[in-house]
């Protein structure tokens, strides 16, 4: 899910139940309608060949490096708004049908996902 500053949902993917995220991230920055200041993730979405992606879109990737790699730059003022995402899913999984994965299609959860972020976005 890629979010705004304010942490309101502006575009999704569904990933395959075991599969990881990162393959569905440049496919959702690819999405955005403008070019974002700076691109936060967790250490989950540490790549080269991502932050790489995101200086060539020209923004600023705010993703820590793996305990085991070298350093880079991910300045902590920044970072720190990771959490907005976390709430965001909070919010989100406030409904029962999300939080459970109560629909059991892709389609059907994607509807539900889709009207519980246009709600959440009413609400901010």
């Amino acid at each position: 899910m890629i979010a705004d500053g304010q942490g309101r949902a502006i575009t999704f993917r569904i990933a395959p139940g075991q599969a990881h995220e990162l393959p569905h991230a440049v496919p959702l920055l690819d999405q955005l309608p403008g070019v974002p200041r700076w691109v936060v993730g967790d250490r989950g979405y540490t790549s080269h060949a991502f932050r790489a992606h995101i200086w060539n879109m020209g923004a600023r990737p705010a993703i820590p490096p793996q305990r085991h790699e070298t350093p880079v730059a991910c300045p902590d003022w920044i970072y720190n708004n990771r959490n907005q995402v976390e709430r965001l899913w909070a919010r989100l999984k406030e409904w029962r049908a999300i939080a459970t994965r109560y629909e059991k299609t892709a389609a059907s959860f994607i509807g539900v996902l889709s009207l519980a972020a246009a709600l959440d976005w009413l609400k901010r």
